[in-house]
């Protein structure tokens, strides 16, 4: 069997280009019962064996770390007996609630991890943030920045970061070698500005979902369109809703017979053309495939991924049919953070509401007439404004800049960057108050240089898509503080 090609994610750093996802592992386990450890943890072995010596996880995987913790100790006691150094690499993610964060909190969190592994030094630690709106993010990279510092982290990964989110954090100095997003024939919005951020960084992006799910596949071909409740599968729940979004079940099958036509000159399959297609992408380092480690495997299947290549013809034909699509609303990862929720349930309201622990920085006041929101800053006391005021059903969102804590100046001389930080925390202020992103009516945007406006509009645009609240953007000589950038909002909340 040929074995999956390899890349250098950074030098010294290197992985296989199909890294074998575990994240079915939770969905096998959904009922209570967890795996059997020895069987599952020979099934990884097997794997590293064939040469798909990567391995995908998180924290919430079920028993994930914990079959694989078991099956590095077997692979590292079989390159001993070789003489050899340990090949495999496994990766985990780090999804903590959103709030207060200390170093303490993110080592406890990464030790943990560690101790499922049974290692000294996790090979990258992936970190995925619910909510933008909670900014202790950033205090969340520091802290693993503190852990890749004292050693028990390699590498630092992002999981479902939007292309501007990740752009301020490259601002503020973060080092990141990888963000994990979908990327697919139905999902390509990672191959737009991100991809560009990301070739012009040296970061790769880990794709998962290339397949759908495995909707991407002859299975697929000629059927009737199943309803979601006969669909048991999580990850297939969650894609089918990708297909109903791209131009619905009609239009997939066309795409499926365009994929099998060249799978068939090319003597592969369906699902070999779809994960091709993704690799092919210039700023893609590797496709994240599921294992079910219980039912089967598509090891033969996947490997003959590197036996052949897409010409000009094929992606031209490719391109041709998928040009009749829409493209999914939002950037990278939109779909866990607001409407349509692109997920298995299809809404993550309650999760959401679970992960909305308001900022610790905000101080909520209520009398009869007026809710009034502060921060403790020592201007608010000195001027005698508060953050935001609520009356009736309007809010309104005093001047905002990039001030992280007491003084802290996110992205001082970049103007995207501070616009990222600045609406997430007028975001955030209105959410305290009862309202949401599309209650925000009007916006007002003062800029110390005219010459920011496109990338500041843009950013702007992008949080504000379909919404189009009344906008007003002014260049002003100069912002105290020498900010270069001042957002107010308001918003008006219907009661119910």
């Amino acid at each position: 069997m040929k074995q999956p090609q390899r890349i250098e994610l950074v030098p010294g750093y290197q992985i296989s280009r199909i890294i074998t996802g575990l994240w079915q592992v939770a969905d096998i386990e959904k009922t209570g019962n967890s795996m059997d450890m020895d069987s599952a943890a020979r099934s990884l072995v097997e794997y590293a064996e064939a040469g798909f010596d990567t391995f995908d996880m998180a924290d919430h995987y079920g028993s994930a770390e914990l079959i694989a913790g078991h099956a590095r100790k077997q692979l590292l006691k079989d390159a001993q007996s070789k003489g050899s150094s340990l090949k495999a690499r496994f990766h985990t993610k780090w999804c903590p609630k959103p709030g207060e964060m200390t170093a303490q909190k993110v080592r406890d969190g990464v030790l943990q991890s560690a101790e499922r592994l049974a290692v000294e030094q996790i090979d990258m630690m992936q970190f995925h943030w619910w909510n933008y709106e909670h900014p202790d993010y950033l205090e969340a990279m520091e802290g693993l920045q503190l852990a890749r510092d004292e050693g028990i982290i390699n590498q630092i990964g992002l999981t479902n970061f939007d292309t501007d989110h990740l752009h301020l954090l490259l601002q503020e100095g973060h080092e990141i070698i990888s963000n994990q997003v979908v990327v697919s024939l139905l999902d390509r919005r990672a191959l737009e500005e991100m991809s560009e951020l990301c070739l012009k960084h040296g970061i790769k992006l880990l794709a998962y979902g290339s397949v759908a799910g495995g909707f991407l596949s002859e299975k697929w071909l000629g059927t009737v369109e199943p309803s979601l409740s006969q669909i048991n599968d999580w990850s297939k729940m969650k894609y089918k809703r990708f297909i109903e979004q791209t131009g619905g079940w009609e239009k997939f099958q066309q795409i499926l017979a365009t994929l099998d036509r060249i799978a068939q000159k090319k003597k592969a399959s369906i699902t070999n053309v779809a994960t091709r297609w993704v690799l092919d992408q210039p700023a893609v380092g590797a496709v994240i495939i599921g294992a079910r480690l219980s039912e089967s495997e598509h090891r033969s299947d996947n490997a003959n991924l590197f036996s052949f290549a897409l010409d000009q013809e094929d992606h031209e034909a490719i391109d041709e049919v998928m040009s009749g699509t829409r493209r999914l609303k939002g950037d990278c990862g939109s779909e866990y953070r607001q409407p349509p929720f692109l997920t298995a349930a299809g809404d993550l309201s309650d999760h959401l509401e679970e992960q909305s622990i308001s900022d610790h920085r905000l101080t909520l006041f209520k009398d009869q007439d007026v809710q009034k929101l502060g921060t403790g800053s020592f201007w608010e006391s000195v001027c005698g404004y508060s953050r935001a005021v609520k009356k009736g059903g309007r809010i309104l969102v005093s001047g905002t800049t990039a001030i992280h804590g007491e003084d802290r100046v996110i992205c001082s001389n970049d103007p995207r960057g501070q616009t990222v930080y600045i609406l997430d925390k007028i975001l955030s202020a209105v959410s305290v108050l009862g309202g949401k992103r599309s209650d925000i009516i009007r916006t007002r945007v003062y800029l110390s240089n005219s010459e920011h406006c496109e990338v500041v509009s843009r950013v702007h645009g992008r949080y504000f898509e379909g919404l189009n609240p009344a906008n007003t953007t002014l260049e002003v000589s100069n912002l105290i503080g020498d900010h270069l950038v001042e957002i107010e909002a308001e918003a008006i909340v219907e009661d119910v």
